[in-house]
């Protein structure tokens, strides 16, 4: 038998080691950087904010108090729950909230297109939308699946400018309620999946996400399906989730606001677009600070943090929170404290004036 000594063994398992780390994969691979800069955590908003893009499925039953807790800890105001679906299932949310913190909760009502094409959809739809209201709801959330996966009664794709649909944006324009819409994803999502995609490794360990033409529809289709169902309602207000999927061409984004005064956008799950932008992004935001408002979408209060320093802070090279997301250092864009106000509270209040104004401070 051939035996080592403690010197060749300890050699054979560093070259062992050392060829475990040549082969890591992209995916394993997250340096710590070295860089020394000043660093500016931010933990806590500076002024009170509204998030206009939360989803609380449970919220007819939870415990309110411990969302509380954790939005006080962030100077959340408000949290504005898209997820409430309509008729009774609205009411006993609207119920739990009223009961406990009918200061601190808005919920959206949702619309369900599944019999679309049966006579008369658009104006029960309409009316029940209404009576949605009535009992309390403040906007109505439109998710991603129009546009993508909603099937009129004949099994066609119902298109997001869908004309049987119109009697339910020109009911949002008659009551006044906002409607927040997320349209398609990003535009990788329909690229090839190599190496020229930023988007290959969240495409690699969520395939799902994967888009193709025919799945169900290119990408710009769905995009100016949504454009031009927005120009067709001039008197709806709509905020456009993710700001369009155009956080990444912001120059496009100043255009199709300039060409649309009735849409908005929100920040949720683009903030890493901006954060490797900041010089050209903080142009943006003070060009347009009327018409951007904050919000998060997924539930996760330790998240929150990276938005506040990206907005308030001029730190540099910071990291995201998800990899898979954005591979990318993030940047500050050190925004003025009358811009952050409108992006935080101001702009949401114009939209949804019923909200209490006292929770929000000069």
């Amino acid at each position: 038998m051939m035996r080592f000594t403690k010197e060749v063994c300890i050699t054979l398992l560093f070259c062992a080691f050392s060829a475990m780390a040549q082969e890591m994969g992209f995916e394993e691979y997250n340096p710590t950087s070295t860089l020394v800069v000043p660093e500016h955590p931010t933990l806590k908003a500076k002024y009170t904010f509204i998030d206009i893009h939360s989803h609380q499925f449970r919220m007819a039953e939870q415990n309110l108090s411990e969302l509380i807790a954790a939005m006080d800890s962030l100077n959340m105001g408000v949290m504005v729950n898209l997820s409430g679906g309509s008729g009774e299932e609205l009411k006993a949310k609207l119920q739990n909230v009223n009961d406990h913190y009918p200061n601190r909760f808005v919920i959206f009502a949702n619309v369900d297109f599944s019999r679309v094409g049966n006579p008369n959809w658009g104006k029960e739809a309409a009316a029940q939308l209404e009576a949605d209201v009535r009992a309390g709801a403040k906007g109505l959330k439109i998710y991603k699946s129009l546009g993508l996966r909603n099937r009129d009664i004949n099994g066609n794709r119902v298109a997001v400018d869908d004309p049987r649909l119109d009697p339910i944006w020109a009911k949002c324009g008659e009551l006044g309620i906002p409607v927040l819409i997320h349209s398609a994803d990003p535009k990788s999502f329909w690229n090839p999946m190599d190496n020229t995609n930023e988007r290959w490794l969240e495409l690699k360990t969520r395939p799902r996400r994967k888009r193709s033409d025919t799945n169900p529809a290119p990408w710009q289709q769905i995009i100016d399906e949504q454009h031009r169902m927005f120009k067709k309602h001039p008197n709806t207000k709509f905020i456009n989730a993710h700001m369009g999927w155009y956080a990444n061409d912001l120059q496009k984004l100043g255009e199709l606001l300039d060409e649309m005064p009735n849409m908005y956008v929100g920040i949720a799950a683009v903030i890493a677009e901006l954060g490797r932008q900041p010089r050209q992004a903080k142009a943006f935001f003070i060009k347009y600070q009327e018409r951007i408002l904050f919000g998060k979408d997924a539930w996760n209060p330790s998240e929150f943090p990276t938005y506040f320093r990206v907005l308030e802070t001029s730190d540099e090279y910071f990291p995201y929170y998800k990899k898979y997301h954005a591979f990318w250092a993030m940047y500050g864009l050190d925004l003025p404290d009358d811009v952050l106000k409108k992006v935080y509270y101001k702009n949401a209040l114009k939209l949804i004036p019923t909200l209490d104004k006292s929770l929000f401070k000069e």
